[in-house]
């Protein structure tokens, strides 16, 4: 997937959304390492976040703008704290603004029924996962009735959630 993304995110030139609404992306090593006590600057080094890091700070110090919001479940999953706590050390040091809306404050928003990533309010990269939250492929689409689902979908979310700075998991 993350070549994919490389690809897409050279030819982006002003803004790069992305709109994650599960409550769980499968048992990756970091959130195996913080189950099993790792502190998170250790998380934080580890070799899988260190090309992202780079890649998408690259891409901001472009003028590339990153926005990701996080649509989930409460009480939020032990994923979705882990997400939490792991954010200031591997999206925010890279350069992406983040937010959070739990799920009942979205439940009046028309969202897609996967996550998705979205390049200059235009291309969607739709990411799929399995039922456990492994992934499961992608497809891209410039149709303009995704495009703009994608784009009001997004702009809906991050308008009503709270800046990582000041959100805090129950």
């Amino acid at each position: 997937m993350i070549h994919v993304l490389t690809e897409l995110f050279a030819q982006t030139r002003r803004s790069v959304t992305h709109l994650e609404m599960r409550d769980t992306y499968g048992m990756s090593r970091g959130f195996r390492a913080w189950r099993d006590g790792a502190p998170l600057e250790e998380i934080a080094e580890f070799d899988f976040w260190r090309p992202w890091n780079q890649m998408v700070r690259g891409h901001v110090e472009r003028g590339v703008e990153f926005r990701r919001a996080r649509v989930f479940s409460e009480p939020a999953s032990d994923f979705i704290r882990y997400e939490h706590l792991v954010t200031p050390f591997t999206n925010l040091t890279a350069g992406e603004h983040v937010r959070w809306l739990p799920r009942p404050q979205a439940r009046d928003i028309a969202v897609p029924g996967c996550d998705f990533w979205q390049f200059d309010d235009g291309l969607v990269c739709w990411v799929f996962q399995s039922g456990d939250g492994d992934p499961a492929g992608y497809e891209t689409s410039d149709d303009p009735a995704e495009t703009e689902l994608c784009s009001t979908a997004f702009q809906a979310v991050w308008k009503r959630a709270t800046d990582h700075a000041e959100f805090r998991l129950a």
